[in-house]
């Protein structure tokens, strides 16, 4: 099956797509298929799937993984929801620009956001399911976030009054991310 990659304005950030059948039945499509993903630049391997649902409204990021470096290939299984990928790799010259796509299940794109990338999303539907491939293996020492609104990065997320964990609440901004030693694992 063909995949679609377009890149972004963000150095190794893409939106993927993959090719998908349909007929009177429904669809199918090959969401993870190593020798394609390899021959387009992308991972072919992942060691974690994670799978979350939430409803309308609800924010949840900037999160990132140092220890192992996580990256993700994020999709929308069910409903819509504002995917965002941030830039904080030391020395990169996009560090601190943001892209965000709006993503249904509909549409079936994926954002490849590798190690570096703070990632979140927010849900434009009634409730959304997003799913998340990653690269790395979950480790709770080895994460943190950037607060979702730095007004350093002036994300333009679609929700005024977003549900918030309190972890997200208190995140640190990008700048306090930089002054720390671990910032040092991300550079461009």
């Amino acid at each position: 099956m063909k995949l679609n990659v377009e890149t972004t304005p963000l150095a190794g950030l893409l939106v993927v797509k993959p090719e998908c059948f349909t007929d009177e039945r429904g669809f199918f499509l090959e969401m993870f298929r190593r020798d394609v993903h390899e021959a387009a630049g992308l991972p072919a391997s992942y060691v974690q799937v994670n799978h979350s649902g939430s409803v309308q409204d609800v924010l949840r990021g900037l999160h990132f993984q140092w220890e192992p470096p996580m990256g993700k290939l994020m999709r929308v299984i069910r409903g819509e929801a504002f995917l965002v990928a941030v830039d904080i790799r030391k020395g990169s010259p996009t560090l601190g620009r943001w892209f965000g796509r709006s993503v249904s299940a509909e549409s079936r794109e994926m954002i490849f956001a590798p190690a570096g990338f703070a990632r979140g999303f927010c849900v434009t539907s009634a409730y959304a399911e997003i799913e998340y491939l990653c690269t790395g293996t979950y480790n709770g020492s080895g994460e943190a976030g950037i607060l979702w609104n730095d007004p350093e990065i002036g994300i333009e997320w679609p929700v005024a009054q977003p549900i918030l964990s309190g972890k997200d609440t208190a995140a640190q901004t990008l700048r306090q991310w930089l002054m720390r030693p671990e910032s040092d694992r991300f550079t461009f």
